[in-house]
């Protein structure tokens, strides 16, 4: 019988949001490994990449819910490597770990990690990103939703008309491909508003700041506004825009990282939209932790984001005051 749960989720500097918890509960899947009473859950846990901020700070929630819980984590870093991803996957599954918590490089490359896992009885969850391969269990947000919350805010401030440039997230993974997606929704809605150009920058500062300043020499004053599909791209989109003296220029991220708050407070950057990187991690080690009890978990969690502008208050947060 499926029903909606509605609960509180504590994030970092005592912030607070609200998770949306979609589907039905479910008794968990096959047994794992049961780890005798006297010794502690061990998940393993591979991470798309621990030199981003966002990932810093899912890795930070995994590991104080692992505290709380008494659960012991084993993290390894795939660096946006899928096959590196799969080949750690496989090392928790010698390990006999309890459990696995997947954050995807890819969504076709890194699905055979969670095939592996499967087909060793060891439940999987995937957290922040999707693969093609179905998990035991899934927490993120709607990434689609995200890009339609910044490309409706872009079209609002410019009335409707101007021409954007999107910067991609590292191609192939769900966040980029949704996040296109949604964005490109919003523009067919919008007929005089045209995407002037798109590549990616790998969800990387310094390589956005350099394609933003190709951008510059080669589109200049056209340029109306700027979709980064995540913060650290649009800092550095924000910054090669600062350093041509072209600061009126919108410019809206993803994530609300402290860089991008900070930006926002200071009247730099225009717009980020909130995702709760310590509710999904947190939940991603509570549902494995279900699991492997099996006792009853949600096979789907997703987690709704928010536009944070300088008028806006994030959840247990005072206010971004304008300058």
């Amino acid at each position: 019988m499926k029903r909606v749960l509605l609960f509180m989720a504590g994030i970092a500097g005592g912030w607070g949001c609200l998770l949306a918890l979609l589907s039905g509960c479910r008794p968990a899947a096959d047994p794992a490994p049961d780890a005798p009473p006297s010794q502690p859950v061990v998940i393993g846990v591979s991470l798309l990449n621990l030199s981003s901020e966002f990932i810093v700070m899912l890795h930070r929630a995994m590991e104080d819910q692992a505290r709380q819980l008494g659960v012991r984590l084993v993290v390894s870093d795939a660096q946006r490597n899928a096959e590196r991803q799969v080949q750690q996957v496989e090392s928790f599954v010698a390990q006999r770990v309890h459990a696995i918590v997947l954050n995807p490089c890819e969504v076709e490359a890194s699905s055979p990690a969670v095939d592996r896992a499967l087909a060793a009885g060891i439940p999987i969850v995937n957290v922040n990103s999707e693969t093609r391969s179905s998990p035991t269990a899934f927490v993120g947000s709607r990434d689609e939703e995200s890009a339609r919350i910044a490309m409706e805010y872009i079209a609002r401030r410019l009335e409707g008309q101007g021409n954007v440039v999107m910067i991609h997230g590292f191609m192939g993974q769900a966040a980029q491909i949704k996040r296109d997606q949604g964005a490109r929704d919003v523009l067919a809605r919008y007929p005089a508003l045209k995407l002037l150009a798109e590549q990616t920058a790998d969800w990387d500062r310094a390589k956005a700041m350099a394609l933003m300043e190709n951008w510059i020499q080669a589109h200049g004053a056209k340029i109306h506004a700027v979709f980064a599909q995540n913060d650290e791209m649009a800092m550095g989109a924000l910054i090669a825009l600062e350093q041509s003296r072209l600061k009126d220029r919108i410019v809206v991220g993803i994530d609300a990282i402290a860089d991008a708050l900070q930006a926002i407070q200071q009247g730099r950057l225009d717009a980020t939209v909130f995702q709760d990187a310590r509710a999904q991690g947190s939940t991603a080690i509570l549902t494995a932790l279900q699991i492997v009890r099996h006792q009853p978990f949600e096979p789907s969690v997703f987690i709704p984001f928010r536009l944070i502008t300088r008028n806006s208050v994030l959840p247990g947060a005072s206010p971004v005051a304008p300058p």
